[in-house]
């Protein structure tokens, strides 16, 4: 068929709300004149539907919309959107005989004020709701940075106002919190375009308009590096006047029009999520949220969030089974996992023999044996009498699809759905994108983030051999989206069609800069130090006021006749290092300038070398800083260990096994 006459280069397609035009009920964007072939024609029946839907979008010559238009949806290459609502269909065909058993994730209007209240309490300031006087919400808003202190007065302020409203009870000013007077400046919403501080103009809202999205045109081949020692929100500025875009571009689906970002490393180096303790990661969380709230209110972005019914989920059997009750039943077999078992053996099916077969993950296996296999491994998986030999690599990806699509919590959670959407629809730069995403995923329950790095470093090495299986990372990413964002509400159709492009963008970001993602900022850490030092300086406070103690103190300062001499008098910039898996257990050392983590464990070896065994253990042991003001905290080889013991010289230093 050819190309209609007249069509301008370059120009957008445009997705809208969608409704019926027919008695059969098909789906059509409202606003679209019926051009195309007649819907009785023989060539209209032959094609499939998601093919018929690709063509219906591609027609470049169709009249201006009438509703207005989103980011994603006016920026996309239409052509490219078959692999999407191919995937759709296959999605929907698949589930049509488990209807039934379908759970519905509704999506609950929020009350006035409560949104405000669940953020309080999710960043960990329950105590400005309930006005107990709680160590950690005081610790923890004495080390906000600018930003984070004014999002979380703004938000404060937001539910004071609706609680005086209702009349519900007495609440605490927020000058009481904070510690301003009436003179102290307040946070507002800044009324012109920010920029970030190497002078790139992000998208404009114009009354009436759709948000404009504009590519960097200069991003192919260009390599940025990344600072995380200053808090993303504080990062950026604004200009009192901006420029106005009126040319829509498109997403580029090569991945050369992504920069290719690297890490600078600080003196303390890089921390991975898995490096912190589980108490230190629920503060990580705080402060993630708290910051994202920030980082959106200094863009001019509302940090919308989605009110989920909690739903249960069957609490047996592989498929539609919460994630955290696969690993409680998995970790009673292989203690310490951090992945389901059955996700891993998917994963681990496809990359010994599916990565190189072509069009994998794109190319549906049979819909009926697919089904066949599902029934038969929720039978026998338990007792490993499943034959993975007669899957064949089609049907596993079909297999990994409906695992990941049918968790009844999604692995990038409902609740922070439209996050994930705004951060593509309303912020231009890749780079502001990564840095949004990235608080997105310091914000994931362990089970979810764990689940998702895994599936995330399968789709890399999918892409990773794009010449042989033909899945470019553009593929990869509109395969994948529908089966992790797609929403299993009543309003399903709509969300599918007005997320598509943005989605893919998101699963795109994920597979690009995984590595990233799966760092903690440094200012984070630097922020969750503080809170351990405000909490522990709290604490010796409050005992100091105690009249018992203070006379407990006093009559043992009597008895001493002199002070002890203990091993903390140990001097400046010498640590003193143990290692209890090793034959010499403790190990005093002089730190310089130079001194790296990686350092102190090649001397410890080399000190206990004995064999080849010893060898191996440099690669599955680590240096460890424990107690001060972190809970534990497993350091990167190339830490400056001077730098460590002054940011935490109360610390002990451990040498153990990584943490996996």
């Amino acid at each position: 068929m050819e190309r209609r006459k007249g069509t301008a280069a370059g120009s957008s397609v445009v997705l809208t709300g969608y409704h019926s035009y027919s008695p059969s009920s098909r789906l059509q964007p409202q606003g679209f004149p019926p051009e195309g072939p007649d819907p009785r024609s023989p060539l209209r029946k032959s094609l499939p539907r998601c093919q018929r839907i690709s063509r219906m979008l591609s027609n470049e010559s169709l009249r201006p919309p009438v509703y207005s238009r989103s980011n994603s949806q006016a920026s996309v290459d239409s052509t490219s959107m078959e692999d999407f609502w191919c995937e759709v269909e296959n999605i929907k065909e698949s589930t049509e005989y488990r209807q039934d058993e379908q759970t519905v994730l509704e999506i609950k209007p929020p009350d006035e004020g409560e949104l405000e209240a669940e953020w309080l309490q999710d960043v960990g300031l329950s105590t400005l709701i309930s006005g107990s006087e709680e160590d950690d919400g005081e610790a923890l808003l004495s080390t906000l940075t600018r930003t984070q202190a004014a999002a979380v007065q703004k938000r404060y302020n937001t539910y004071t106002q609706t609680m005086r409203k209702k009349n519900k009870h007495t609440v605490r000013d927020v000058r009481d919190i904070f510690g301003i007077n009436d003179t102290s400046p307040t946070f507002e919403a800044i009324p012109v375009s920010p920029v970030t501080t190497n002078g790139f103009q992000l998208p404009v809202q114009k009354p009436g308009n759709c948000l404009e999205y504009e590519s960097d045109k200069n991003s192919q081949l260009v390599k940025e590096e990344l600072s995380f020692d200053v808090s993303f929100s504080e990062s950026i500025t604004v200009i009192p006047k901006h420029r106005e875009r009126h040319k829509n571009q498109r997403l580029k689906k090569d991945e050369s029009s992504l920069t290719n970002f690297t890490i600078r490393k600080s003196r303390l180096g890089l921390t991975a999520v898995g490096d912190l303790s589980l108490n230190d990661m629920k503060k990580i969380r705080y402060l993630s949220l708290i910051e994202l709230t920030a980082f959106y209110d200094a863009l001019g972005i509302e940090l919308k969030r989605n009110r989920t019914e909690r739903i249960k989920g069957r609490e047996s059997g592989l498929f539609g089974v919460p994630l955290a009750v696969l690993l409680e039943n998995d970790q009673k077999k292989v203690p310490g996992i951090k992945v389901p078992l059955i996700l891993q053996k998917l994963l681990l099916k496809l990359e010994e023999t599916g990565l190189e077969t072509e069009g994998i993950l794109r190319v549906p296996g049979s819909a009926s044996r697919v089904k066949s296999l599902r029934q038969e491994i929720e039978a026998k998986f338990d007792e490993d009498t499943f034959d993975w030999d007669q899957v064949r690599n089609n049907d596993a990806a079909g297999l990994l699809k409906m695992f990941i699509r049918e968790l009844p919590s999604p692995l990038f959670t409902m609740e922070y759905l439209p996050a994930f959407i705004s951060l593509v629809e309303k912020i231009s730069q890749v780079k502001l994108q990564l840095q949004a995403l990235h608080l997105l995923i310091l914000l994931l329950p362990d089970s979810s983030r764990d689940a998702a790095k895994a599936l995330l470093q399968f789709l890399k090495k999918v892409v990773a051999n794009e010449r042989k299986n033909k899945m470019t990372l553009w593929n990869v990413s509109m395969i994948v989206a529908p089966n992790l964002f797609i929403c299993k509400g009543k309003r399903a159709n709509q969300e599918e069609m007005l997320a598509a492009a943005t989605t893919a963008h998101v699963v795109r970001l994920l597979i690009k800069y995984q590595d990233i993602l799966w760092t903690v900022p440094a200012f984070l850490i630097s922020q969750v130090r503080k809170m351990n030092e405000a909490t522990i300086n709290n604490t010796k406070r409050q005992l100091m006021f105690d009249k018992g103690v203070r006379r407990l103190l006093r009559r043992k300062t009597m008895e001493r006749e002199r002070p002890e001499r203990t091993e903390s008098d140990i001097p400046e910039g010498v640590i003193r290092v143990h290692a209890p898996l090793h034959s010499k257990v403790s190990m005093a050392i002089q730190l310089n300038n130079q001194t790296k983590a990686k350092d102190i464990l090649a001397r410890f070896h080399c000190e206990n070398s004995h064999g080849s065994s010893e060898k191996m253990k440099i690669q599955t042991q680590s240096l460890h800083e424990v107690g001060g003001n972190i809970g534990q905290h497993c350091l990167d080889p190339d830490a400056y260990m001077l730098d460590v013991y002054r940011a935490n010289p109360q610390a002990e230093w451990v040498i153990k096994p990584k943490i996996s």
